[in-house]
């Protein structure tokens, strides 16, 4: 056993908010699929053989390692030279510069949330919350980046610790400054908001039988009907699509149950949705944003704010609306549950979130720099 191994973290741990049953957010973007299934773009169910009771095991303590060595060659291939350079230097490579990353106040470490954090039931593994606890001792500054809204995503930074610092909600739409001394224990920073007449309008058309809902930067949801149980954390009030329609929103959801993923996908991709941005998650979900809103451009903007830039940010994350976010940073990896299009776009495949992959990446940094410093 050493640092990077609690001793007891065989088993994921408790669901991340007990009392209130913070749950994985229903199917948007960023939730893995069942580990059962095979991904139809390319999504890696858990290894054969791995699967006890439907849930795959967690690895080993020497597994574990393996993979946290196997994170730091990477870092050491991404930052080639940066033993032989001055500590924190940017170095030249790739589409632009990255910096070296060291464990400290100028490193941003953006996550996502579901399939990233959480696992598909829920919980955080005590990998997961050790290797958080670590950066933060380091003075790293952790960005939750997530396509949830505030009220889902509020209850999952506080049991990873998280009452302080900078969140980011609504695929970018909504940027938090978290502070326990604020009513709700948090500020809007800042926000963008749009007119969803046309969207809810296209959306109808296309897709008559689905569930469209709209988020309202003074909390909660507007929607057609209720959502599936689970589904959509936050308040719903079924209100007529003119109401919907009535002011501006952070984003439109529309969901259709039943639907299969590739049906949705054609239909929402000839529906003729213009000047938005938008993402597909693993099932019939697709979240609708504001022209040029995306966590990575929400990053771009708090990386300014605190006097940093993406060539010091790690970003991790597994679903379609990760992939702005993981070609911003100076390094960007995706999860191993990752479909295709979101690996591409990686500089690093960690595991999948049942075999603690964000975990291993970031202990891998804190582990690098420990190695450094002894030689």
């Amino acid at each position: 056993m050493n640092e990077y191994d609690s001793g007891v973290a065989r088993r994921n741990g408790p669901p991340a908010d007990p009392p209130d049953g913070v749950a994985p957010a229903g199917p948007p973007p960023g939730d893995p699929p069942a580990v059962e299934e095979t991904g139809e773009d390319g999504a890696r169910p858990g290894p054969p053989g791995e699967r006890a009771r439907g849930r795959p095991r967690p690895l080993s303590h020497d597994d574990y390692h393996a993979v946290v060595r196997a994170r730091v060659a990477d870092l050491d291939r991404l930052t080639p030279g940066a033993s032989a350079g001055p500590v924190g230097a940017v170095l030249s490579g790739g589409s632009g510069g990255v910096a070296d990353v060291l464990p400290d106040e100028r490193l941003l470490v953006a996550l996502d949330v579901d399939g990233t954090i959480l696992d598909i039931d829920g919980r955080v593994s005590e990998r997961m919350m050790a290797s958080l606890a670590r950066l933060r001792a380091h003075g790293v500054r952790i960005v939750i980046s997530t396509g949830r809204g505030i009220e889902a995503a509020l209850p999952v930074a506080h049991h990873l610790g998280l009452t302080d610092g900078w969140m980011i909600c609504a695929n970018g739409a909504i940027t938090l400054r978290m502070d326990p001394a604020a009513p709700g224990g948090y500020e809007v920073a800042d926000s963008v908001v749009f007119d969803p007449t046309d969207v809810i309008a296209t959306l109808s058309r296309a897709v008559p039988d689905g569930i469209l809902a709209v988020e309202v930067l003074d909390g909660g949801f507007e929607v057609s009907r209720p959502f599936p149980d689970g589904e959509l954390a936050g308040m719903q009030r079924v209100v007529s699509p003119e109401e919907m329609a009535s002011r501006p929103v952070i984003r439109v959801v529309l969901r259709a149950p039943g639907m299969g993923v590739r049906e949705f996908s054609a239909l929402v991709a000839g529906c003729g949705l213009h000047s938005v941005e938008y993402a597909i998650g693993w099932t019939a979900w697709l979240d609708v944003a504001p022209e040029g809103v995306t966590k990575a451009s929400a990053l771009q903007a708090l990386a300014a704010r605190l006097g940093t830039s993406a060539d010091r940010a790690i970003a991790v994350g597994d679903g379609a609306n990760d992939i702005e976010m993981l070609r911003w940073a100076g390094i960007g990896a995706a999860m191993g549950s990752a479909p295709r299009a979101v690996t591409e776009c990686s500089d690093i495949i960690t595991e999948p979130v049942w075999h603690d992959g964000c975990a291993a990446l970031l202990d891998a940094v804190v582990e690098r720099t420990r190695k450094r410093s002894q030689s």
